[in-house]
């Protein structure tokens, strides 16, 4: 009988360590890669490698970043949101390749409910700047002007339906002026129309205009945020300028596919948070006028949510949205 029943035993403590699930190995245990919807060399590979690098220190495991450019930063988000759930294919979002390229055209993917946001981690606000040669010294010289001649100002942007275009069409739905808009394939020729100039004025990242401001090359009017920028203390906001409801940046989230598990996009979330402390990568951060951010998963969602509505609003106004 004795032998019968330890016969039962090893049995049933068989049988529970099959029907058992086997427990996660803990996150992260190998590499990581990081997708960036970019080319290198521009501000969201500056991102993308900084972010990379300090979220070595904080995970324990090396950080992968690769470049998938293309299709408006559809190409990288794409991919991202195809990829395993696991925690180990991440993406460095963008306005872009979340919101603005998927209401603008058909993407193969859902930029907002086909990822998991683990956090907003930087953005990067725009600053309106004018040439030297055209008289404006501050904003409202800039509206007196456009509503003298409506349409005779031109200002350049990095192309349509990116921020420096959008945050140029807000600022004028904002302060009710209309002004001629002159699309550039990327930022560099339109700094250097906007220098040279060929066209009156743009609304560009600092980060790209900051030499030329310092330079007296470029007069910058106005920073499209919700405070001034620590790098320009003396160059008032938007808001304080008389324009209200004309902010506009560039932002970077880190994501994951939909479905990755609460724990591992928590985890991240809180690696971002540690990451904010490194001092290698608050420094390069400030050196491109990027201010961080270090928002939870439910305030990330709702981060881009919010984005999501208002580019909707203005890209139906515009006639811009996808047929």
């Amino acid at each position: 009988m004795t032998s019968m029943i330890r016969s039962m035993l090893i049995a049933a403590s068989l049988t529970a360590a099959v029907a058992m699930p086997a427990a996660r190995a803990a996150y992260p245990e190998r590499p990581l890669t990081l997708i960036n919807p970019y080319a290198a060399g521009g501000p969201a590979d500056v991102v993308a490698r900084s972010l990379g690098r300090a979220l070595e220190k904080s995970l324990g495991q090396p950080v992968v970043v690769e470049n998938k450019p293309g299709g408006g930063a559809s190409i990288g988000t794409g991919f991202v949101a195809r990829a395993k759930p696991d925690g180990y294919t991440l993406l460095l979002g963008t306005s872009a390749g979340h919101v603005v390229t998927p209401l603008m055209q058909k993407t193969p993917y859902d930029g907002v409910e086909g990822f998991a946001f683990c956090s907003v981690v930087a953005v990067q606000p725009i600053m309106l700047v004018v040439n030297p040669s055209r008289g404006i010294r501050d904003v409202g010289a800039l509206l007196a002007r456009a509503k003298a001649e409506p349409g005779k100002l031109s200002y350049g942007s990095a192309g349509v339906g990116g921020a420096t275009h959008l945050g140029a069409e807000l600022f004028q739905q904002a302060a009710h002026v209309q002004l001629n808009h002159i699309p550039y394939a990327g930022a560099a020729p339109a700094i250097n129309d906007v220098v040279g100039g060929q066209i009156d004025l743009a609304m560009l990242n600092l980060s790209a205009s900051l030499p030329f401001i310092r330079q007296g090359r470029l007069i910058a009017l106005a920073y499209a945020a919700d405070k001034r920028s620590a790098l320009l203390p003396d160059v008032p906001t938007l808001d304080e300028a008389g324009v209200p409801g004309a902010q506009a940046a560039t932002w970077y989230s880190l994501a994951a596919p939909a479905g990755t598990p609460p724990d591992i996009v928590q985890r991240l979330s809180s690696a971002v948070r540690a990451v904010n402390d490194d001092p290698d990568y608050r420094r390069v951060m400030q050196e491109q006028a990027i201010e961080l951010m270090s928002l939870t998963p439910a305030e990330a969602d709702a981060y881009v949510r919010r984005d999501h509505a208002d580019m909707q609003r203005l890209l139906s106004s515009l006639g811009l949205l996808a047929k």
